[in-house]
């Protein structure tokens, strides 16, 4: 009886070359379109963002800091994050536009109707 599974085994072992190849092929295009292709889509959504960048946006940076851009170079971005407080960041570490303003009217709305 032992000789039958180990005879079994040896069959389904034998063609899989080509059931390995394939195998591969599925995995690599899984993770392709799992990993890859959404993280260059991001990729190339955060460059737009970078590019359209002018004085006088609301960012916020990688660090958590908001601020209001208030000079824009090609690698340095100045924010004014208070009256007349600047500080220099890297245009790389802007993570988006923010929305702070748009986010704290409604909640401002939203506690009075309580």
């Amino acid at each position: 009886m032992s000789h039958t599974f180990l005879f079994l085994a040896q069959l389904g072992g034998a063609g899989g070359g080509g059931t390995t190849l394939l195998f591969l092929v599925a995995l690599f295009a899984i993770m392709y379109f799992v990993m890859i292709r959404p993280q260059q889509k991001q990729l190339k959504e955060h460059r737009a963002l970078l590019a359209a960048l002018k004085k006088g946006d609301d960012v916020v940076t990688q660090g958590g800091v908001l601020g209001k851009i208030h000079a824009v170079t090609d690698k340095i971005v100045t924010l004014e994050v208070a009256n007349g407080i600047r500080i220099r960041v890297l245009k790389n570490s802007i993570q988006g536009k923010s929305s702070v303003a748009e986010e704290a009217a409604p909640a401002a709305t939203g506690k009075e109707e309580k």
